[in-house]
């Protein structure tokens, strides 16, 4: 008991810590992450860092992102609803050009909410490179309407249920009981949060669509800590201008 007591309090104290000044930091998105890396390290048990990085150690060794949907392959079309439950479908975005498109966790997880905040910053450019940014998650539509209107985010938030679409990609995993007892214990109650009892996720991955339709990019990572640098991805647009 004291130690399910300790890792809830050093997990509110950590996340209160790293909310602190949402939406205003322009650092490169690794010097922030490593900032957030450093916090857990400082807040949060031992015993909670060694559980999720068993998680990851295990998805590495399912070589899950060998499984993705690569560069070349066709982008599974998509109708999902978005954060103000309007549909947004692939087509329509195709239509206007590219698709940056960023899979990611939830509200709930502090590395999605920075990654989101980083791309949020870019989206002039990436309007200028003729590109729509769109990020998916499993989280229902209610969770993602939180989610854009506390981080003021410039781009829609899409509800993927049951990670339908995640799932066509090759992104979906089970998160391991001992890493679900941990959140419960830390109140990320993913039932709750994404409306189904599956405890699925995808693991974030960022993916380049051209307005064909073909992946320009793919850029996946079992280590939900790890994310594309936004200036990389505004690089690889201007080498697919068309």
């Amino acid at each position: 008991m004291h130690t399910d007591f300790a890792s809830r309090a050093d997990f509110m104290k950590w996340r209160s810590l790293e909310e602190s000044n949402p939406g205003l930091d322009s650092r490169p998105l690794h010097a922030i992450l490593t900032e957030r890396k450093e916090l857990i390290a400082k807040y949060v048990s031992t015993e909670t860092q060694a559980i999720h990085a068993q998680a990851v150690a295990e998805l590495k060794g399912r070589l899950l992102v060998s499984n993705i949907l690569r560069a070349g392959a066709k982008a599974p079309a998509f109708d999902l609803s978005d954060h103000d439950g309007k549909t947004v479908s692939s087509s329509d975005l195709l239509a206007k050009g590219k698709i940056v498109l960023c899979f990611i966790r939830g509200r709930w997880c502090p590395f999605c909410v920075t990654q989101m905040e980083a791309m949020n910053l870019v989206v002039p450019q990436l309007e200028q490179a003729e590109a729509t940014l769109v990020a998916v998650s499993p989280q229902t539509v209610k969770q993602s309407f939180f989610m854009h209107d506390q981080h003021k985010l410039r781009f829609p938030l899409l509800s993927d249920a049951r990670n339908k679409i995640a799932r066509k990609f090759g992104l979906t995993y089970r998160v391991p009981g001992l890493q679900e007892a941990v959140y419960r214990r830390a109140f990320v109650n993913l039932p709750f949060t994404n409306g189904d009892e599956s405890w699925e996720l995808p693991i974030p991955a960022t993916y380049i669509i051209g307005g064909n339709g073909t992946v320009l990019s793919a850029s996946a990572n079992e280590d939900y800590t790890e994310r594309p640098e936004p200036a990389d991805i505004l690089r690889i647009l201007e080498q697919h201008p068309a």
